[in-house]
Formats: C-alpha cells, sequence, structure tokens
C-alpha cells in the first residue's frame, strides 16, 4: 500500500518517465492515474453541469441533450485528431525523436484550429435548423438556440483541449493533461451558477449562461496547454524550429486521424439517431434520457482514462520495437478497467433511482432515468474491454479496424435494433436502452477477438 501510494503521488505531481522500459503495473498507474483524475473532472462538470441547467425546466434540459447530441460531431473531429497526436507522438517519444514530437504537435494545433473554424461557422450560423432537425419542439427552439450558438462557436476551445491532451498523453506527459482540463472544468463549475442564476445586481443569462461558463472554462484550459508547450521545460515542447507549417506532415496526421475521426463521427451518429428516436417520445423521455446519459459518462470517462493507458504504452513500446511488452500492457489493463466497470454496475442496479431523483423531481423524468441506468450498465464489464481495445488499436495508429467494427455494430444493428424495439415492438425508451446494452457488449468482444490477431503492431505512422 504504502509503495502504490507512493506510485499515485509521482502519478499527480507529474515525474516524467520511460515507459518503454519501466515495469509495466508501474506505467500503468502513473499514466493512469492522472488520465483518471483528469476523467473524474470531465465527469464532474458533466454532472454539475446537468444539475444547475435542471433547475431550469425540462425544456432546458431537452436543449443540452439535443445540443450535444450535434456538438459530438464537432467532439469526434477533436477526438480523432487526438487519436493521431496520442499515435504519432508517442511513436516519435518511443523512438526518442523529441523534435519530430514536438513538429507534429504544432502541425496537429493548425489543423485543429482550420477545421474548428469551418465547422463552428457553419453550425452557428444553422443552429436553429439544426436543434429542429434533431425534432426539437418550437419552445426548445425558442429558449435554447442562444446556447448552441454560443457553445458552437465556442468549438475552437473544445477541439484544441482535446488533441493538445492528446499529445501530452502520447508524449508520457499525461499530468499536464490532467491540470489543463482541472482548470478548464473547475473554471465552468465555478462560472456555471454564477451566470444561469447571477449574483448581486447581476441578473443571470439563463441558458445561455452555461454555454458561456463552458466556452470560458474551456479556453483556460487552452491557454495553460499552450503556455506548457512552448514554455521549453518538459519532454514535449515546440520551438521556434517547429514553427514551420508542413503539409506533408499534416497529410499524415489527415490520414492518421481520417479513421479516427471516422469512428467518432460514426458513433455521435448513432447516438445523434438514438436522440432523435427518443425525441418521438416527448420532451420528458428526452429529459430523462439526458440525466442517464451524464451519470454514465460520469463512470464511462474515468474508465476511459484508465483505457487511455494502453494507447500511451502501445504507441511507446511500438516505438521502441518492444511489441509483446505493448500487448501484455493491454491485457493488464483490460483487466483493471473491466474490475472497476464491474463495481459500477453494481452501484447503479442498486442506486439508480436515488441518482436520477438528485437531478429532477419529475417522477415520469426520475422513471426513464432509471431504467436506462439500469438496463444500460448491464453490459458495462463488457464496455470496459471494448474501450482498451479501442485505445490500443487507435495507440497503434490502426484506427481504420475500429472504425470498420462501429460501422457493422453502431450503424448496421445498434440503430435499427433501437427502432425495431421502440417502435414496432412499443418498448419506447426502454428498447432503446436494450439496444444499446447489447450492441455495445458485442462491440467488445469483435475488439477483443480482432485485438489478439495482432496485425496492428504492423501499423506505421
Amino acid at each position: 500500500m504504502k509503495n502504490f501510494l507512493h506510485l499515485v503521488w509521482s502519478a499527480v505531481k507529474g515525474k516524467e518517465q520511460d515507459y518503454t522500459v519501466l515495469g509495466i503495473k508501474q506505467s500503468i498507474i502513473l499514466l493512469a492515474i492522472p488520465m483518471i483524475l483528469e476523467m473524474v473532472m470531465e465527469s464532474m462538470f458533466a454532472i454539475v453541469d446537468i444539475f444547475f441547467v435542471g433547475k431550469l425546466g425540462s425544456n432546458a434540459l431537452a436543449t443540452v441533450g439535443l445540443t450535444e447530441s450535434v456538438l459530438m460531431v464537432i467532439y469526434a473531429v477533436g477526438m480523432g485528431i487526438s487519436i493521431a497526436a496520442t499515435a504519432m507522438v508517442s511513436r516519435r517519444v518511443g523512438e526518442k525523436n523529441y523534435h519530430e514530437a514536438g513538429s507534429i504537435t504544432f502541425q496537429l494545433i493548425v489543423t485543429g484550429v482550420v477545421l474548428a473554424l469551418l465547422m463552428g461557422g457553419i453550425a452557428t450560423y444553422y443552429a436553429a435548423e439544426m436543434l429542429a432537425l434533431m425534432g426539437a419542439a418550437p419552445e426548445v427552439i425558442t429558449t435554447g438556440v442562444s446556447y448552441a450558438q454560443i457553445i458552437f462557436a465556442g468549438n475552437v476551445a473544445i477541439i484544441l483541449l482535446f488533441l493538445i491532451n492528446g499529445a501530452f498523453r502520447g508524449a508520457g506527459q499525461p499530468h499536464l493533461a490532467m491540470r489543463a482540463l482541472w482548470l478548464a472544468n473547475g473554471a465552468n463549475i465555478i462560472l456555471d451558477p454564477l451566470l444561469i442564476f447571477g449574483i448581486g445586481s447581476f441578473e443571470g443569462l439563463g441558458l445561455a449562461g452555461a454555454a458561456w461558463a463552458t466556452t470560458i472554462g474551456r479556453s483556460l484550459g487552452v491557454i495553460y496547454q499552450l503556455y506548457h508547450l512552448f514554455n521549453g521545460k518538459h519532454l514535449l515542447k515546440i520551438v521556434r524550429s517547429n514553427l514551420m507549417v508542413s503539409l506533408s506532415v499534416i497529410i499524415r496526421i489527415l490520414r492518421v486521424s481520417s479513421g479516427g475521426v471516422g469512428q467518432y463521427l460514426i458513433d455521435s451518429a448513432s447516438w445523434i439517431f438514438l436522440t432523435r428516436i427518443m425525441a418521438e417520445f416527448g420532451s420528458n423521455a428526452l429529459a430523462g434520457y439526458t440525466i442517464a446519459f451524464r451519470v454514465i459518462i460520469f463512470t464511462l470517462l474515468p474508465a476511459w482514462g484508465l483505457s487511455s493507458a494502453a494507447a500511451t504504452l502501445v504507441g511507446q513500446n511500438l516505438g521502441a520495437r518492444k511489441a509483446k511488452r505493448a500487448e501484455l500492457a493491454v491485457w493488464l489493463t483490460a483487466r483493471y478497467n473491466m474490475i472497476f466497470m464491474a463495481a459500477v454496475t453494481g452501484i447503479f442496479i442498486l442506486f439508480g433511482e436515488h441518482l436520477s431523483a438528485f437531478f429532477t423531481d419529475d417522477p415520469e423524468v426520475i422513471s426513464i432515468a432509471t431504467t436506462a441506468l439500469q438496463i444500460i450498465t448491464l453490459g458495462y464489464i463488457f464496455f470496459g474491454l471494448g474501450m482498451v481495445m479501442v485505445q490500443a488499436f487507435n495507440g497503434a495508429g490502426d484506427t481504420r479496424t475500429p472504425t470498420i467494427i462501429n460501422i457493422v455494430v453502431l450503424w448496421l444493428l445498434e440503430i435499427p435494433l433501437a427502432y425495431a424495439l421502440a417502435i414496432y415492438l412499443n418498448l419506447a425508451a426502454t428498447g432503446i436502452f436494450i439496444a444499446i446494452a447489447f450492441c455495445h457488449s458485442f462491440h467488445a468482444v469483435v475488439s477483443g477477438w480482432l485485438f489478439r490477431r495482432g496485425t496492428w503492431k504492423r501499423v506505421k505512422v
């Protein structure tokens, strides 16, 4: 226990290590602890945000749910580029080519900013139309369009926060990613009640205040990231000689990230379709779905943080030509993640109703959210396995395999199954929850089987 606590402290403090020679268990702990803490804060942000927005009523909750469904497309781009960041930076660090790692990071930032400006401009201009397309009622559009416009316009901060943290994790510096997200979301948590409800003579901005709190908080996180990239004090740094736009490197980034963007776009589109089906059952169903989704994210994000350790270890060890060590690290990380998810399953089954009631007093919304928590988490143990497998593929730069799995399982299976169960078999929202639990479990089994084949070991990035 003493050794474990010492490792935890070292992880939080941020001592940089060579993860190609350090013990695998030690490496997982040192990488995973700050990644988990990073994701815990992201989870806390999701819970706190929906807690305050919930005080504004079910229309406000529905607006957030619909906006986030569209925002998942932007998240997909950010996450996809961050996959390229982790894979390419970790491979260069494993090769001890630190200057090239800095050059790649600069090209990543250039790529991310250009894409963010393009997507943000389009989404902001058509915000009302996007909400209507998602099935929002007229009153939801009236109260929520300003929220959507502010969030969409601030997407540069979202994408940069994702991709720079991906570079930090690839370099074995997860403590910097953790601190950036803690700053971003800590600021949001403080600003949320102030900007939504006001203080003193300031009356508050209502739902728009939540959007401003999120945008300001994430922007502060990006400023922190850029400071540490350019101050020259860390293993991953951007120096003057890196500040040249290289089309050849950008093309490599787009090639690696295209699969990552694709897999998250497919995943996001799946959630958008599911949200659109859920909208058929009214604002209360959407509100319950939104609450359950936020609570689920609260546990999935820490598990995703643990899984991210596998991506870094795979990338760096492949760079050091230690493929067997990379594979052992993945299976050990998967074991830890499945144990964690099993514990969460028990909590949701036993206390799902109490968790749902924390966010709303509406009995119908509580009932829908509780049902979602208790059904979806039946597949949580498999979710734990699947997350690690996907991160392992991505860390190796093999973004194509998860993309194909997502197309088959999430589009060709999950969406038709959810529609059939919810609409044709009249299971309503419950049918959607059953489809999610089954398909994501099947996704994990397929991912594990393909990982065992070992083709990811031969990918070049």
